[in-house]
């Protein structure tokens, strides 16, 4: 919005030209989405307060959470409101990934917003049916891996791309609709399962989306794909402003939802978040890349198909709760320590996906 006002006074004073530049809008985008968080936080927190919003906790899981039960959820209203806002106003509004990022975000957090309200508000502890909770991000998730598909002009932009391989390019063709939605619905769903102390999901968040829009940049950069030896994606570095506002919406958020936290996220903003991280990995082709950075998301994930898949046919369980964030906390570690360490392996893991990029 912001970019096309600055392209039609650019005739009057050159000086506005500078908002070309996709380093100043993604820096623009931070701050304003930043802002945006820090300001409306106690505002929202308030008002969660007020409507009695509170989150429930399961008696079952560790102790020290039952302190927890009555806190603010569907925080995740407040990093939405954020990164749209933001996006809006510094993004090129006519690049088509920009509004399929966009699209999906806002589904997969419709779809959370609803489960957090029939769960907090309606006291049905089912929130919405699980089969129609996978329908609707199934509808989300395929309906914009098919577009993604049907308006590919190059090889690149469907073809596979594994780290350290520089010459390795393999053609999907209609498998990559089958590939992008395991990634967008896993991922929303991974970000949710990894969601169950205070910061440990929004911080590997930020990180994962800051790496992402590293990788659009270059991605979407000619010279720079092609002295990597990536796929060049021609539009695909306009997602670096998104990642900048996710990355100031979410350090925002964190202000409030850092040990002890004010408020939490709920299901519209995990699923969300999760499923803008997927899309963006999507459109970069850099799916493996980020499937080792989301490490964390995955050991998440993992550890809850296993405890399952254990129980079911052995009766036994592998761990003391799943996901893996309870296992440790009923081991004895304080609630701060389990975050701590899991930003440090995201870290970690961030930093070797992102080092992928030149060791080819």
């Amino acid at each position: 919005m912001l970019l096309w006002l600055a392209e039609q006074l650019q005739e009057y004073f050159r000086g506005f030209f500078v908002f070309q530049y996709l380093t100043l809008r993604a820096i623009l985008g931070v701050m304003t989405a930043l802002g945006i968080s820090l300001l409306l936080g106690p505002w929202m927190i308030r008002k969660l307060n007020q409507l009695q919003i509170g989150q429930s906790v399961r008696d079952d899981g560790p102790q020290s959470h039952l302190s927890k039960s009555g806190t603010p959820t569907m925080g995740g209203t407040l990093i939405l409101a954020a990164i749209f806002i933001s996006s809006l106003l510094w993004s090129d509004l006519s690049n088509r990934y920009v509004w399929v990022v966009l699209v999906v975000t806002a589904i997969f957090g419709a779809v959370g917003w609803v489960d957090d309200y029939r769960k907090v508000v309606q006291k049905n502890s089912r929130g919405l049916p699980a089969r129609w909770k996978y329908f609707w991000q199934s509808v989300g998730g395929l309906g914009a891996a098919i577009y993604l598909y049907a308006t590919a002009t190059l090889p690149a932009e469907t073809q596979l791309f594994l780290p350290f391989l520089k010459s390795f390019a393999l053609e999907l063709g209609i498998f990559y609709v089958v590939l992008s939605y395991f990634v967008v619905v896993g991922a929303s769903n991974a970000v949710n399962l990894t969601d169950g102390l205070d910061g440990l999901a929004i911080m590997p968040s930020v990180m994962v989306a800051g790496a992402l829009g590293v990788i659009a940049y270059v991605t979407g950069h000619y010279e720079f794909a092609q002295y990597l030896h990536i796929a060049h994606v021609p539009g695909s570095g306009e997602l670096v402003v998104f990642c900048a506002a996710l990355c100031g919406a979410g350090l925002g958020f964190l202000w409030f939802n850092t040990y002890p936290a004010q408020v939490f996220m709920g299901d519209v903003g995990a699923l969300s978040l999760g499923a803008a991280l997927g899309i963006i990995a999507v459109i970069v082709r850099h799916e493996v890349v980020f499937f080792i950075m989301g490490g964390v998301f995955v050991m998440e994930t993992v550890s809850v198909i296993l405890q399952v898949g254990s129980y079911k046919l052995t009766g036994r369980r592998i761990f003391r709760m799943a996901p893996l964030h309870h296992h440790f906390e009923l081991k004895g570690w304080p609630e701060p320590r389990v975050i701590v360490r899991f930003w440090i392996i995201t870290v970690m893991l961030v930093l070797f996906g992102l080092a992928t990029l030149k060791l080819r």
